[in-house]
């Protein structure tokens, strides 16, 4: 069987033994959700701290992960991060989270990403700069765990946040592009609420302003949810945006922006 050029399996049960075990022993990335939810993160946590000599931490490690109440993939990334970047640190092993960002499975990149954002050292700036080349993977799943990874330090300096954001809203990079809008979502999926831009949004309109007719599908989704989430506290605000850029900027792209943005205050008519 072809392991690399697989299509994905559409549940569980269906995923292939070889495929499953490749994915355990961190040989091959995952190439859909329903295998990013069936890796079992142990097993492979513990291939692939034998595989760099450091057997040594997965105890310790493997304890944390049981005590969770909530086991969810998600979770279970973050805690298995933090924990590698406490025994790394505890064993002035800098070189294990450096090989671990690099590593051919996603999963264990999520790793590496929640363990660069749970160090307290790093400054906002530092922190994104880090986070970079985890908002730039190919893989879907990494991109969504660099957002959400470092989400709580966005907005515990959001200020600050925004106006390093800007320069990556105008990245080259659709991927780069789509994590300044998706990081910064009013609401979010699957992660704390920013309650001062529920309240006012216009503090992050320079965000929103260059992507307004993004040649991206990607970014115009995001950008989309972004205002979407507006809606919901402040319509008026949303209405206005809207009809402006309708004015300023008569694209297909705008108006696919637009027509995603007021999609919650249309179902109301």
């Amino acid at each position: 069987m072809e392991l690399v050029n697989r299509k994905g399996a559409r549940s569980i049960k269906e995923i292939p033994s070889e495929v499953l075990t490749a994915l355990n022993k961190g040989e091959i990335p995952t190439v859909n959700l329903v295998e990013w939810l069936a890796v079992d993160q142990l097993v492979l946590l513990e291939n692939v701290l034998h595989a760099h000599n450091k057997s040594v931490y997965f105890p310790s490690i493997q304890r944390k992960v049981n005590a969770l109440k909530s086991k969810t993939a998600n979770k279970l990334f973050e805690a298995i991060g933090f924990e590698l970047f406490k025994q790394a640190t505890s064993n002035n092993d800098s070189e294990l989270i450096d090989s671990l960002s690099t590593h051919l499975s996603d999963c264990v990149r999520n790793w590496a990403t929640y363990a660069i954002a749970s160090n307290k050292h790093l400054n906002i700036n530092q922190l994104l700069k880090a986070i970079d080349p985890f908002a730039a993977d190919a893989h879907f799943g990494v991109r969504e765990i660099a957002w959400i990874s470092i989400r709580n330090n966005v907005i515990d300096d959001l200020k600050n946040a925004i106006t390093i954001l800007e320069k990556w809203v105008v990245s080259e990079d659709e991927n780069i592009r789509r994590f300044a809008s998706e990081v910064t979502r009013p609401r979010g999926v699957w992660c704390k609420h920013i309650n001062v831009l529920k309240e006012d949004p216009e503090l992050a309109i320079k965000l929103l302003e260059p992507l307004k007719s993004d040649s991206s599908k990607y970014v115009r989704d995001s950008v989309g949810n972004w205002l979407n989430d507006s809606s919901k506290t402040q319509p008026d605000y949303v209405i206005g945006l809207c009809k402006r850029w309708s004015k300023e900027s008569p694209t297909n792209e705008t108006q696919y922006i637009i027509k995603r943005a007021l999609r919650t205050l249309n179902k109301k008519k």
